[in-house]
């Protein structure tokens, strides 16, 4: 089933095809990039302090679902900002899965996993991006 969710997703989402993209760097591409930041930055953080026993499982939960709400409050006019925009959010549902795995004292591996391979497939598309953005004004560096 996480096998046929992720094909979908890379499907969905067009893989990671070289083809020419014409980048903008609006505002909303810039609103986008600044929340994406603050909430990669915050959940890193709550992260952090959960592996170490300084946070619980709930505050996690409840960060990864405002990124959710945040990203999904965000509407990135470019294609490649876009493509990651639904990426990130995929990687914070997973996250999600596993801080509440572990909480219920189960194995998070699989949705560990699944966030890594969506975090990785973001850095890509990003990577991929990042000449053409640049040209455009928008510095992605700090999502990479």
């Amino acid at each position: 089933m996480a096998i046929v969710a992720m094909a979908s997703l890379v499907l969905f989402l067009g893989g990671n095809s070289r083809a020419a993209v014409a980048h903008t760097c609006s505002a909303t591409d810039r609103q986008f990039m600044s929340v994406a930041q603050l909430n990669m930055a915050a959940l890193g953080s709550l992260s952090e302090d959960y592996l170490h026993g300084d946070a619980k499982p709930a505050e996690v939960i409840d960060q990864t679902q405002s990124a959710i709400l945040g990203l999904r409050n965000t509407d990135p006019s470019d294609p490649s900002l876009s493509k990651t925009r639904a990426i990130l959010r995929a990687m914070f549902v997973e996250y999600t899965r596993a801080i509440r795995a572990d909480a219920r004292h189960k194995n998070p591996g699989q949705y560990i996993y699944r966030a890594y391979g969506l975090a990785n497939f973001a850095h890509d598309v990003l990577s991929d991006a990042q000449p053409g953005l640049m040209r455009r004004g928008c510095d992605v560096t700090p999502l990479l």
